[in-house]
């Protein structure tokens, strides 16, 4: 029986099967990437429920795993040399888990090359920018007056997608297999939908794009991923 007691936030968010690689997580655009991986991996884990509130991620149990106090972070029973690990960020997590099962990846050297080069894109670029424009367009930024912090948003948004969907023409997935790069980048374009911003970034510029969502959304990890753990708690 893997021992995790080395790992305080397990003291609040209980094992269940500690053998199992451990998630916590809410169902974010960033949150559900590590559940999809996993699903798609077929990889034993459990999911716990973190919220966004500061009762839980800035809690001392969380902040023990994830210093940066935000979802999604890990524990993996068998890590490196097989003692267990804690990871987070979503982006390196995803690393981990297509490093460590040798999937996801790309088929050859070049591929994974390419799946890590999209996968930055995405921590770095899409990621940040969709998530300042969901800010600005349906959260507490809609009030601010001042147009110029939205607009700068909306005109790096569009930027991003029409780099995206130059890319993906006549590819299914922006390496030709599906990577943990397409993981990373269809839940934050799924998100604008979330954020009733299509429009405003154009995005029925786009059909590549739309086609691109629905394939993934399509995918039967992707239908338990998204919801995963669920957003609402079995209590509530």
């Amino acid at each position: 029986m893997a021992d995790l007691s080395a790992f305080p936030i397990t003291r609040r968010w209980v094992p269940r099967d500690p053998t199992k690689l451990q998630l916590f997580s809410f169902p974010t655009p960033n949150g559900v990437k590590v559940a999809i991986a996993l699903e798609e991996l077929r990889l034993p884990y459990e999911a716990h429920r973190v919220t966004l509130s500061d009762e839980d991620v800035k809690s001392d149990a969380f902040l023990s795993l994830n210093p940066n106090n935000k979802i999604p972070a890990i524990i993996d029973p068998d890590g490196p040399d097989g003692t267990p690990i804690g990871l987070f960020e979503s982006g390196a997590i995803l690393l981990y888990l297509a490093r460590k099962t040798g999937r996801l990846t790309g088929p050859d050297a070049t591929s994974q090359a390419h799946a890590t080069q999209w996968l930055m894109w995405q921590m770095g670029g899409l990621g940040p920018m969709l998530g300042q424009l969901g800010y600005f367009v349906k959260f507490a930024g809609k009030e601010i007056d001042d147009p110029r912090p939205r607009q700068r948003y909306v005109d790096e948004a569009r930027r991003l997608l029409s780099v995206f969907a130059g890319a993906l023409q006549d590819r299914e997935w922006i390496v030709g297999e599906f990577t943990i790069a397409d993981i990373a980048i269809a839940p934050w374009l799924n998100a604008l939908e979330f954020y009733g911003a299509k429009d405003i970034v154009g995005w029925s510029d786009h059909p590549v794009l739309e086609a691109y969502v629905e394939r993934f959304m399509a995918r039967d990890a992707a239908k338990v991923g998204m919801n995963t753990p669920p957003r609402e708690s079995a209590t509530s």
